[in-house]
């Protein structure tokens, strides 16, 4: 679909010309895929006045053209290799645009290093450096439906090894076994890999926000908490689900996980367009805070994702701007008690206006408290 990135580069180049850089360089991975569709390690993207540059490092085992990573860019792309290995994408590219006559070039400046940032000044001395900011990323805050097809498949493989995981024998199984083989299945299940880290909690390691399982093993009464979630063609999902071990839950979980549930509700009910992004927050927070949960409460209560787990928007006290349709996000509130353990809930929506039936939920495992 060559002629999506071609949309999208269009846009850029809009932006650019309004703050007064007719060329730009796009350094950061996820920002070059969404602009070109390759996935080579190290590509970077020479957006030009009338011409677009990919530029890769030498890749002998990817066909000509082809940068190495499986996704061949869209066709009205020219592709630069360089000459041998060792070399710069990013500073052969500045060179690159200095020898067409640029007089300017929008880096991304929250992303390069102050030493590239230095060698591209220097491999091009003439050309005046601007900051291209963070226009790329706002411009992968809302979705296309192609893009959102493949957040839905993402989720759907979550949800089918996170099901399958609930119907085998957990206890006396190590945080780590049960991370390991979640992970094992989504890739069993078509995914590119895991989004991120599977977490894995037992006990009193339950709903901490980024725990890294350990060799605890699953005791009866434990709360178990799982968050996961798939990459699928690049783009990530996430869930994450607290359950029971054992015939039947203890009161005090019960009313905590009553307690985050209502928080999670709320939090979803609050996805409508034109909403502020910190009001989704609060909406959430408040049922937490009314439950004398104040000191425990999160920092964030979720995030965009999309080609990265954690884009904009940020769903925090502090976060501006507002929340349009076909915006995937993630809801999830948690409550962690020291000692005794926690729940989190997590999923995956989709922003869209209540004449559509309000958010889409991608995630779809029962948030009903299981006792496994």
């Amino acid at each position: 679909m060559p002629e999506v990135y071609e949309t999208r580069r269009a846009r850029l180049r809009d932006r650019c010309n309004a703050s007064g850089s007719a060329t730009a360089l796009v350094s950061r991975p996820a920002n070059v895929r969404y602009l070109t569709g390759a996935t080579a390690p190290g590509a970077v993207l020479l957006l030009g006045r009338t011409e677009d540059l990919l530029v890769h490092g030498v890749a002998p085992e990817a066909p000509a053209g082809v940068p190495q990573g499986g996704v061949r860019p869209d066709e009205t792309l020219r592709v630069h290799t360089l000459p041998g290995p060792g070399g710069d994408p990013a500073v052969a590219a500045a060179g690159l645009a200095a020898a067409q006559g640029a007089e300017s070039l929008a880096v991304e400046e929250h992303h390069l290093t102050v030493d590239r940032h230095r060698a591209i000044g220097s491999v091009a001395p003439g050309l005046r450096l601007a900051d291209v900011g963070g226009a790329v990323e706002q411009l992968r805050v809302i979705k296309d439906e192609d893009e959102i097809s493949c957040l839905r498949a993402g989720a759907e493989i979550a949800d089918q090894a996170l099901g399958e995981l609930l119907e085998s024998i957990l206890v006396g199984r190590t945080e780590r076994h049960l991370a390991l083989e979640l992970e094992r299945r989504l890739v069993d299940h078509g995914a590119d890999g895991p989004a991120f880290r599977t977490s894995v909690g037992t006990g009193p390691h339950s709903g901490l926000r980024r725990h890294r399982p350990t060799d605890r093993r699953v005791e009866e009464g434990d709360f178990l908490s799982v968050r996961l979630g798939a990459t699928y063609r690049g783009y990530r999902s996430e869930i994450g689900r607290t359950f029971v071990i054992g015939t039947s839950p203890a009161d005090w979980q019960i009313e905590l996980y009553d307690l985050v549930f209502a928080a999670q509700r709320a939090g979803r009910e609050a996805l409508v367009p034109g909403t502020a992004c910190r009001d989704v927050y609060h909406a959430a927070c408040q049922v937490l805070d009314s439950a004398g949960c104040a000191e425990g409460l999160p920092a964030s209560t979720g995030h965009g994702v999309g080609l990265e787990i954690d884009e904009e928007p940020q769903l925090a006290p502090a976060a501006m701007g507002k929340l349009d349709a076909c915006v995937p996000v993630t809801v999830e509130p948690g409550v962690h008690l020291p000692g005794r353990g926690g729940v989190r809930i997590d999923d995956t929506l989709v922003v869209r206006p209540e004449a559509d039936g309000g958010p889409e939920l991608l995630t779809i495992t029962t948030k009903e408290l299981l006792a496994l």
